[in-house]
């Protein structure tokens, strides 16, 4: 069985937020799952989804340092720099991170490991709400 849900995400500030509990909120329907995959598009170019350590909000701070180190801002060789000076660099870190995560389905929840949460990446200072499409295809109950 296929099923397709928009989630929209309330504006957050710059940086790495875990957003788990937020989308399986959002998705009753991941119960009637006996087994299956749940994929979450974001459809923005200037922020990002990745998997990483739920436990340690240090992680999440030390995820936008490092990234805020290496993608610098106001560097001379950008050219689109209509936006403002975030917005460059934003892009790049959604490339690096992507713009999707696939997660299996088991006995009607994700199957991520012990540690592991959904983080949204937001880079940009005034990112606004965030678009999320999220297919669950599989077998149900």
């Amino acid at each position: 069985m296929w099923f397709q849900k928009n989630i929209v995400l309330n504006a957050r500030p710059r940086g790495f937020h875990l957003i788990t509990p937020t989308l399986i909120q959002e998705l009753p329907q991941l119960r009637q799952y006996k087994i299956g995959i749940a994929h979450f598009f974001i459809q923005h170019t200037s922020a990002s989804l990745t998997i990483n350590e739920n436990v340690d909000p240090t992680v999440r701070s030390d995820f936008e340092n490092f990234f805020n180190q290496n993608v610098k801002e106001d560097e001379d060789y950008y050219l689109h720099t209509y936006e403002g000076s975030d917005d460059m660099p934003a892009h790049i870190k959604s490339s690096l991170l992507g713009q999707s995560v696939t997660i299996p389905i088991s006995q009607g929840e994700l199957n991520l490991g012990t540690w592991q949460g959904i983080y949204l990446g937001e880079h940009r200072d005034h990112g606004g709400d965030r678009r999320i499409i999220v297919t669950l295809q599989g077998e149900c109950y």
